[in-house]
């Protein structure tokens, strides 16, 4: 199959220790990054100061600023910033979502070297999220607040904990006590900008990125310049097509988190190229919005999750126009977060190929918010979704024996977090005694005699659960199976057995594919009872069981829960990922309602 783009393929060393542990490797060399984030912003602005840098949607057109006139802003931020006493000490908190502004302010904060705190504009717009704003906001203690709109954030601006601290907004809306953001633009002549910005060291701390919680409450992540443009270097080598042409991404994924913050619109700077933020998401009352950009612009890079590409290529089969303009500048199909269900990634190749008889590099990578993130890639092509590749340059994987070819996952490298803001505790415990970050996830390699094949995520460690029987369940393993099996009927699911006899499912299903299958949103005691839809998933499991062997992988029974996840009680976090332990423990009533073996409603095996 002719490929589009060029790949750099993998080339990975090993050492295999008396206990079975192994040392993974990349044969390639890092090769030498920059010092800061802002190094590419003036690189840029000089070679090429009247290209796009970023854009977001104004009327029918776009609203963009090159990277000249960004330099230009940036360097007037970092000075009012200065002027205000701002430093290292006080971070800003950022609590709406991606635009031209947010990231205006977070180069002139990392100009400057204050750190910025994203997080998710759900906390602020979600009353019954406000509790996780205010744990945000006490750990970090910010000096400044920003706000895109004072009306629509106001309320989350008026909380308590945001007393005596400066609240910025670019629409302020004539709220009282808020400060322009085009005040920031002003700059201040008195302050050396030049001399603060070239005193950063690469351990200097950009941003401190929260984690998702789902565990626990959320960490600062502590991330530092080294990190992320040792990741770009990274990126870089393995996917050396990106030095052909500027890379151009129109992209909603969330600056909050680490793959849309830090990998692609870092991406994106260290390239030259433009990032056009798309306000859409794919959810339904947003999706039409991303279709929209799209007819007004299309990238060579295609990055999201897996329900987005989803939405996506049912979208493209029906709009011929839109399908030739998606496909005709494609170098990749990118996704991260779940994998992506074969179905999906057949559909893909086999409409890049029509469209223009070659296949982008279709492929996902492996990384955390402590990894900056990319660690492994799968940057050869494949045919098969669910490889998350090799280790990249300049990381080294210790894979820590876990029994049935499997490892649990350990990392070190230069785009690995210091630790974690202000709890020494916990930056303690993540790490063994040789440096390794603990990343909690667990591995199997594609071909334990071929290491250069690669390997597949195998789940989270925390998530495995014992049956009654003693045997283990892989629930991480388990869950990826059914999001195939079920696909596009389930948007996610939850994997049930802890202490019981068998495996059994909570399938949130999404709607759309409900009825578009031509049956019933059937309301009945907190669960979907269309008897239709049960029979459908009851043919599709039955399935699965004729291909599978064992207690572990063999499902029982399922329940629809009719109430989607809640993020306001953390069943879901703000990266849209389920919170499987809070799930079973809000809605027990639901497990027990699965397994007393009467219920009408639920499907049995």
């Amino acid at each position: 199959m002719k490929r589009t783009s060029r790949f750099a393929p993998h080339n990975v060393t090993h050492e295999i220790r008396d206990d079975g542990t192994i040392l993974y490797r990349s044969a390639y060399a890092l090769e030498p990054c920059v010092r800061h984030t802002c190094d590419w912003l003036h690189q840029w602005a000089n070679k090429a100061p009247e290209r796009v840098f970023l854009a977001e949607r104004s009327g029918a057109g776009w609203r963009t600023e090159t990277y000249a006139a960004v330099l230009e802003r940036v360097r007037a931020i970092a000075e009012t910033l200065l002027a205000r006493g701002l430093s290292k000490d006080t971070p800003i908190l950022i609590i709406s979502g991606n635009g031209v502004d947010h990231g205006l302010l977070s180069l002139g904060a990392q100009y400057a070297g204050i750190p910025t705190v994203p997080v998710a504009e759900q906390y602020a717009l979600i009353p019954g999220a406000h509790a996780r704003l205010c744990h945000v906001a006490e750990l970090i203690r910010p000096h400044m607040v920003y706000a895109a709109d004072a009306g629509v954030f106001g309320d989350a601006l008026a909380l308590d904990v945001f007393d005596g601290i400066e609240k910025v907004a670019s629409r302020p809306c004539g709220a009282a006590g808020i400060t322009p953001f085009g005040d920031l633009l002003r700059g201040e002549s008195a302050v050396n900008t030049d001399e603060v910005f070239s005193a950063q060291a690469p351990d200097t701390v950009a941003k401190i990125l929260m984690t998702s919680g789902s565990t626990s409450e959320p960490k600062g992540v502590l991330t530092t310049h080294r990190m992320m443009c040792a990741n770009q270097a990274m990126i870089a080598q393995s996917l050396p097509f990106l030095k052909d042409r500027p890379p151009v991404i129109v992209d909603w994924l969330p600056w909050n988190h680490v793959f849309g913050g830090s990998h692609n619109f870092n991406l994106v700077l260290a390239n030259g190229g433009s990032l056009y933020i798309d306000q859409g998401k794919p959810v339904e009352g947003l999706f039409d919005t991303t279709l929209e950009n799209l007819r007004l612009k299309t990238g060579t890079l295609s990055f999201n999750v897996p329900v987005g590409f989803g939405m996506l290529l049912s979208a493209l089969r029906d709009d011929d126009a839109l399908r030739q303009r998606y496909f005709e500048n494609l170098d990749l199909v990118f996704y991260a977060g779940a994998s992506l269900p074969q179905d999906i990634w057949d559909g893909f190749e086999a409409m890049a190929m029509e469209v223009k008889g070659e296949v982008p590099l279709m492929t996902s990578s492996w990384g955390l918010t402590e990894t900056a993130p990319a660690t492994m890639i799968q940057q050869e092509p494949t045919d098969r979704s669910g490889v998350v590749g090799v280790p990249m340059a300049g990381v080294t994987l210790k894979l820590v024996p876990d029994g049935e070819m499997r490892c649990e996952m350990r990392v070190k490298g230069p785009n690995v977090t210091p630790g974690y803001f202000r709890d020494d505790a916990k930056t303690k415990a993540a790490f063994d005694a040789e440096g390794f970050f603990l990343t909690g996830d667990a591995m199997r390699f594609v071909d334990p005699m071929d290491f250069n094949r690669g390997m597949r995520f195998d789940g989270r460690l925390s998530e495995d659960f014992k049956l009654l029987t003693g045997t283990w369940v892989r629930s991480g393993q388990v869950r990826m199976d059914m999001l195939n099996c079920l696909a596009p009927i389930a948007t996610d699911v939850v994997v049930t057995g802890t202490d019981r006899h068998d495996v059994g499912l909570m399938i949130f299903v999404n709607p759309d594919a409900v009825q578009a299958g031509g049956f019933d949103l059937l309301e009945k005691d907190g669960v979907f009872a269309d008897a239709g839809l049960l029979a459908e998933i009851n043919r599709r499991l039955t399935k699965w069981n004729g291909r599978t062997s064992g207690s572990a992988s063999r499902i029982a029974r399922a329940i629809l829960p009719s109430r989607a996840p809640d993020m306001a009680a953390s069943e879901v976090t703000a990266k849209g990922n389920l919170n499987a332990n809070r799930i079973l423990e809000r809605r027990k009533t639901l497990v027990d309602r699965l397994y007393d073996g009467t219920d009408p409603d639920v499907v049995r095996l």
